[in-house]
């Protein structure tokens, strides 16, 4: 089954492409969720128009993006969370922690864009990739330290 999508998926794809997914899928929670429409051949010539339209628009978006890429390239953060003995964090680290620390530093960026690889557990240094753009990420290193 086609569908074009409605809003970034991570791992599916990005606003506006037409992708291919199974029909269960594609019926049962991507279209009932408004993720994503049915491919028909008028919904593609409709998204053709509005990609026309928007070109100008998605280019100053992209110009934002780099922008805010090249000021988040130096910067690092420090979290600090509560821990036992031995180092292990009592929870984890999420996005929720890193978007507050780049909020600290006055970084304006969407929990939704931000990735961890691995689950964050003990203390030490990880990184998180802040996708600003389908074409720009940024990967921050931050360090867990005992409070």
């Amino acid at each position: 089954m086609q569908v074009i999508l409605t809003e970034d998926i991570h791992g599916l794809g990005y606003k506006d492409d037409i992708v291919n997914v199974k029909d269960g899928y594609g019926r049962n929670f991507l279209i009932p969720q408004k993720k994503a429409v049915i491919a028909s051949e008028s919904a593609k010539k409709v998204l053709a128009e509005n990609q026309k339209q928007r070109a100008h628009k998605l280019e100053k978006i992209k110009a934002d993006a780099v922008a805010l890429a090249a000021k988040l390239e130096g910067v690092t953060l420090t979290t600090g969370a509560k821990t036992s003995s031995t180092g292990t964090i009592f929870g984890s680290i999420t996005t929720i922690q890193i978007a507050e620390e780049l909020a600290k530093k006055g970084f304006d960026v969407d929990r939704k864009t931000i990735y961890i690889k691995d689950a964050v557990k003990e203390v030490g240094s990880y990184k998180a990739i802040v996708k600003l753009h389908k074409e720009i990420s940024v990967e921050i290193p931050f360090d867990v330290v005992s409070e």
